[in-house]
């Protein structure tokens, strides 16, 4: 007698880039940061929802523009990144350092980043933002690391009342 094989089961793939949507990806990072900025976000909301404060984009301190690599701008924050997304159209990383636990996200082409920062204005928050990079870090520590990575400091407004007022 002799046996029959089972049928041979396809192996999941993942889509294909073309499959991937940009506004997809950039909605999952920025549902990612969701619990980062939520414990970060401060109160002092701006009333146009936009940038902050204007500035610089070289950093005082080192007289140059961070690369837009997660791992180059960890190092100059003092971590080594744990890489949680790797996609097509954003790397993100998880630093944990004694001062705070932050996010870096970086893009290929800066369309992703306005995109990314599109989708996280829902949430609000605060964030460093740079040429294809943004880290998300508390409120707190923006200045301190403006001072490493250049940047500017944007505040996104966020959907509903703001805090303190009903």
């Amino acid at each position: 007698m002799s046996q029959q094989q089972p049928p041979a089961r396809p192996t999941r793939r993942s889509p294909s880039p073309a499959h991937r949507s940009p506004r997809a990806l950039a909605a999952a990072g920025a549902l990612l940061v969701l619990p980062l900025v939520a414990a970060c976000g401060g109160g002092d909301q701006g009333a146009g929802g936009g940038k902050a404060a204007p500035s610089v984009t070289a950093a005082p301190a080192a007289g140059v523009v961070a690369p837009a690599k997660v791992e180059v701008i960890a190092g100059l924050t003092g971590c080594k990144a744990k890489i949680r997304i790797d996609a097509d159209e954003l790397r993100q990383g998880l630093c944990h350092t004694k001062e705070a636990d932050y996010v870096i996200t970086t893009f290929p082409e800066e369309k992703f980043k306005e995109t990314w920062l599109e989708e996280a204005r829902v949430y609000g928050g605060k964030y460093l933002v740079g040429t294809r990079w943004v880290v998300s870090v508390k409120p707190a520590l923006l200045q301190s690391f403006r001072a490493k990575l250049g940047g500017t400091i944007i505040q996104l407004r966020g959907i509903g009342p703001e805090p303190g007022k009903r």
